[in-house]
């Protein structure tokens, strides 16, 4: 048997828009406003988005069930398996002490901490985003400003705002080749359209990161470190989306945007020097070690992203699972595709090609040349999965919510009530994204779930689908900084502090500045459309 969506249960598709939307105002607003933990308030979205699911939309209670228990096992594997080993690479880098003589290395390219922010959060986590992304650019970046000195928060923040220009181009490009598998469209054209668009807000992210870190007064006093580091990531990301791929973007422009920041910090400091941050004076013999753990990080991630690395793997060991009462039972249908299809429901058990498992071996790589027994890696690797047992149970419960959603069609009536908006669909059409991945976690998802959207509706308003699809991508990543997972994952990242802050807490701190950074992506590809054709790629 198989269950069609319908998208408009109610007979008004803003009835039914608002009716869908309860599950995320559930659980945003036991987060943002009644500070009730994330576990709880997951668990209560889920409830909601269940019932809307079995008795507003009609779907199986079986079905319904499947996508929630689908949506949590994926939370365990891949997502948290990323995070897990990424937090296993830092507990380990502090357990030898190699951590403090990577602060003090840091700091010595600026004592300052808004050029920290720069190089720490916009540009390595970048560099993490195009090899691993998920959550571990996030998981990172906030561990390592958390032992620079920045305080629990502020670093959370950071990571989160850092976290946005390089989303599309992930994990070597898989968000834009997933967008092409699904709609059909040229996968260098999707790349080159999306090469058009982010770049402006990679010049304007780093001056809005710095400014969220100390306000515009504070911002101004390094602008000049703020422009060069935009201004070489940008044009790196134009080049490489425009006349290569999508594949290397991220990797190219973190590093070319590292080695300029750096360069530029030896014949220029500012003139408002910003407070010092306290590190503690340390003694090492091969201060190279230090950067060991992140070194294996990169090198294992890159390896294991690499395509024909990952095929090799598969093919030692990769277990796909039908998920039954789920696996082609639920029929999406027009407008949101062309025509009806089935929707696949398939977990993906690729242990050896993971990118959590390349995180892990290069921990257990950097920890044994650092020194470590066998014994004492095992041991620290359990107090890392005690210490997260509650953020992994919260982003599982929080992957079932917006797997219910996604296979009920709840969060495809919000896109459709969007995507009926006729001249002003340009404008909206990254917002859809910007939605799709608020509720996901993922570009990847919204992509599969708003591709064929956004191209169908192009076609119906004479706009282009090139156009329109790529900006589903390009809207989508300023949702990444107020997606559940990422910020459980920035809190998980800057815990273990007697002011950590929980993840409402750290939602209302970054909430707003992803709103006003998807609305300007609004104008910008409304803009395209209507005023500047020249930059559509054709």
């Amino acid at each position: 048997m198989t269950w069609s969506q319908n998208y408009d249960p109610l007979g008004s598709l803003i009835l039914s828009s608002l009716v869908a939307a309860v599950p995320v105002v559930t659980l945003l607003g036991l987060l943002a406003f009644w500070h009730v933990r994330a576990q709880i308030a997951a668990l209560a979205g889920l409830v909601v988005a269940l019932l809307i699911a079995m008795f507003v939309y009609h779907m199986p209670a079986s079905m319904a069930g499947m996508a929630a228990v689908n949506g949590a096992v994926f939370g365990l594997f891949p997502i948290g398996w990323i995070v897990l080993n990424a937090m296993f690479v830092y507990n380990l880098s502090v357990e030898t002490g190699q951590f403090a003589v990577l602060q003090r290395q840091i700091a010595s390219v600026s004592s300052d901490r808004r050029i920290q922010a720069l190089l720490i959060a916009f540009a390595f986590g970048a560099f993490i985003e195009g090899a691993a992304g998920f959550g571990a650019p996030v998981a990172i970046t906030g561990a390592l400003m958390i032992g620079l000195g920045f305080k629990p928060l502020e670093a959370a923040k950071l990571a989160l705002i850092g976290n946005t220009a390089p989303v599309a181009f992930g994990s070597l490009g898989t968000p834009l080749t997933t967008l092409a598998d699904i709609t059909g469209l040229d996968l260098m054209s999707l790349s080159a359209m999306v090469g058009r668009q982010l770049p402006v807000f990679s010049l304007i992210v780093p001056f809005w990161l710095v400014a969220a870190q100390v306000g515009v007064r504070g911002m101004l006093g390094v602008w000049p470190a703020c422009f060069v580091t935009g201004a070489s990531f940008g044009v790196m990301q134009f080049v490489m989306s425009n006349y290569h791929g999508p594949w290397l973007v991220d990797i190219v422009s973190a590093v070319v945007a590292m080695a300029v920041l750096v360069l530029f910090m030896k014949v220029w400091k500012p003139k408002d020097a910003a407070e010092k941050p306290v590190v503690a004076e340390v003694r090492e013999a091969s201060p190279w070690k230090a950067w060991l753990p992140w070194v294996f990080l990169t090198a294992f991630v890159f390896c294991w992203g690499m395509p024909a690395v990952k095929s090799g793997l598969n093919g030692v060991f990769n277990q796909e699972i039908e998920v039954p009462l789920l696996h082609k039972m639920v029929e999406r249908v027009p407008p949101v595709v062309v025509h009806a299809e089935l929707e696949k429901a398939v977990f993906k058990f690729n242990a050896l090609s993971a990118t959590g498992t390349a995180a892990l071996l290069a921990g257990m790589a950097a920890g044994l040349c650092l020194g470590l027994s066998p014994m004492r890696l095992l041991k620290l690797y359990g107090v890392t999965i005690w210490k997260l047992r509650v953020p992994l149970l919260t982003i599982s419960l929080m992957l079932a919510l917006g797997y219910v959603t996604r296979y009920s069609g709840t969060d495809t009536t919000m896109g459709l009530m969007m995507a009926d908006t006729g001249v002003l669909f340009p404008f909206f059409s990254p917002i859809i994204g910007w939605l799709g991945v608020a509720l996901t976690g993922s570009d990847t998802s919204s992509n599969v779930l708003f591709g064929n959207l956004q191209q169908v509706t192009a076609n119906q308003l004479h706009l282009s689908p090139i156009h329109m699809a790529a900006s589903n991508s390009s809207g989508g990543v300023m949702g990444k900084m107020i997606d559940a997972q990422s910020i459980v994952v920035a809190a998980v990242a800057t815990g273990g502090h007697p002011d950590s802050p929980d993840a409402g807490t750290v939602l209302r701190s970054v909430f707003w500045h992803s709103v006003a950074l998807a609305l300007l992506m609004g104008l910008l590809v409304m803009a395209q459309a209507y005023w500047l054709p020249w930059m559509i790629v054709k």
